[in-house]
């Protein structure tokens, strides 16, 4: 099983830089897409292929967020948006920004998400972490009622100092706090895994770079698009890549390739 993940910041704004030429020679599973920033009736023809079931979570502000689940096989259900699976929480300010979408096959599910970003006000990084708790604990719920999990998507955290390039001048900002990374660290102790870490300990790769500057040529970036997963799953991935040799956002796809 291979499954990408691609935060395309606008989906057709890659499909015009050639991510679904790139993509149809990947023979993938399952795709998960991260800020589409369009809406449906917007969608151009090449994100629309027929050989894949396609789930949408749309944010209510044009071109604004919004992320996509791409299958091969049917699923046994889809929930879209955090509310659907969560009815006991209040998820209304995030799902109004289309931020989820599960699909289950048997006792897996199969999770889209684009995790808020803190930067640009106290505001923004409250609501962050009010979400970052949510979240907790309803993957924690799903894990302990016996559902197999791959969390896929732009988490925006970096969590370790080897996951972003300038790690010392970043811990004061979003993506790099002590409190984010102490999150992360939570969800790892709770159960889940980052097979990326696990399967290349030491490895300097990241997933996204700043339009700013030259962080794209001096690979100044970070890493914090993942395959989150449940330890049976992730024990099952052999291969996690990061495809940077040509760019469609300024996130670069990541695929996981699962063993038997």
């Amino acid at each position: 099983m291979k499954i990408i993940t691609a935060n395309l910041n606008g989906i057709r704004a890659a499909t015009r830089k050639g991510f679904w030429d790139w993509f149809n020679d990947q023979d993938a599973d399952l795709l998960c897409l991260q800020e589409l920033k369009a809406h449906e009736h917007q969608l151009p023809p090449e994100a629309l292929p027929e050989e894949f079931h396609r789930h949408f979570h749309f944010a209510q502000k044009p071109g604004y967020s919004g992320v996509a689940l791409y299958s091969r096989n049917k699923p046994d259900a889809v929930h879209i948006g955090l509310g659907s699976i969560d009815p006991n929480t209040d998820w209304s300010r995030f799902d109004a920004e289309g931020r989820f979408v599960m699909a289950d096959f048997g006792n897996q599910s199969v999770i889209s998400a684009y995790f808020p970003s803190g930067s640009g006000t106290p505001e923004r990084q409250a609501g962050k972490m009010v979400f970052l708790e949510q979240f907790l604990s309803l993957v924690k719920r799903l894990k302990n009622e016996g559902r197999e999990l791959i969390i896929c998507g732009d988490i925006n955290i970096s969590h370790q100092a080897i996951d972003l390039k300038n790690w010392r001048g970043n811990q004061k900002n979003s993506g790099f706090l002590p409190e984010e990374r102490a999150w992360f660290s939570q969800w790892l102790a709770v159960g889940f895994v980052d097979p990326f870490r696990t399967l290349y300990p030491e490895k300097e790769q990241y997933s996204w770079w700043s339009n700013r500057g030259q962080a794209r040529a001096n690979n100044v970036g970070w890493r914090i698009d993942y395959h989150v997963c449940t330890p049976e799953t992730a024990a099952k991935i052999i291969e996690i890549d990061v495809f940077t040799d040509h760019w469609y956002s300024d996130h670069a796809p990541v695929t996981a390739i699962f063993g038997d």
